[in-house]
């Protein structure tokens, strides 16, 4: 089975019910395996500016790598140093760009990127856009906020349901473009036929506590793209105070390497 057949994609993205416009930024692609989600910030529209590059440069670097001559080695290798390389190099570009230019200064983004490789799911973050799977009927969390709420949680001074009321819930401690260097999270999970794997910006999960999330996913996972315009407007159904992205990605089929889906990909790229 082929990669884009053993994958289905659904993208949503909305400005909400408070926001005038959308600083959110999304890219999918089944054929490449890629999903990548950022969440900007920034005064005017910088942080539309951080986020679009920030998706753009990613997508763009890694549709170039399946082109080069030694894109197989490299990538069966060293996948989770190439990510980290990548968005390293991403993350040097908004900075530079932040400080070169006036109006952009300050600007970041969050990130939420994953990969669908070898039977096996490489995520990739920085802040707190998330990436949850729901499998065998039980929805899993599988990002760790990087942000001042989530320290609180983990040292004790603030239970889960203070969190919810918190007003800290929006501050990161990582993000793309504010410094020069960035520590890019990257964790492997395995990839099973069933799982359903959700990408979402904060817009998502300040409006939907995870049992609402897991809720939606229960009553339309079938249909994706329903599902994806059913979890956006409940976000904003909730209030919608901030914009709300999300990507659905379903593993319908394996997609080993031993199925040989990867080098024929890279032939026919490489033939183009």
């Amino acid at each position: 089975m082929s990669l884009h057949e053993a994958l289905a994609v659904a993208v949503r993205s909305d400005p909400g019910v408070v926001r005038s416009h959308n600083e959110d930024a999304v890219f999918a692609d089944a054929e490449l395996g890629i999903a990548i989600l950022a969440d900007g910030m920034g005064g005017y529209n910088a942080g539309e500016v951080a986020s679009g590059m920030a998706t753009t440069l990613l997508s763009t670097s890694f549709s170039r790598l399946l082109r080069g001559p030694a894109a197989d080695e490299t990538i069966a290798e060293h996948p989770e140093q190439l990510i980290s390389d990548e968005i390293c190099g991403t993350n040097a570009a908004i900075f530079n760009a932040s400080q070169s230019q006036s109006q952009y200064a300050g600007m970041g983004t969050t990130l939420v990127f994953a990969w669908f490789l070898d039977n096996r799911l490489f995520l990739a973050h920085v802040g707190d856009s998330r990436a949850y799977r729901w499998r065998d009927g039980g929805l899993r969390q599988l990002t760790r906020d990087h942000s001042l709420l989530q320290e609180q949680i983990d040292s004790g001074l603030i239970s889960l349901e203070e969190a919810r009321y918190s007003a800290n819930r929006n501050l990161v401690t990582r993000a793309l473009g504010i410094e020069p260097e960035v520590e890019v999270e990257v964790a492997v999970h395995d990839a099973r036929p069933g799982d359903l794997v959700l990408l979402c910006s904060d817009g998502l999960n300040d409006m939907l506590d995870d049992e609402e999330i897991a809720e939606i996913l229960h009553e339309t996972g079938d249909n994706l793209g329903f599902a994806a315009e059913r979890l956006v407007d409940r976000a904003n159904d909730n209030g919608g105070r901030d914009n709300v992205s999300v990507i659905l990605v379903r593993v319908v089929g394996d997609y080993g390497a031993a199925n040989g889906w990867w080098q024929k990909l890279l032939a026919r790229f490489k033939s183009n």
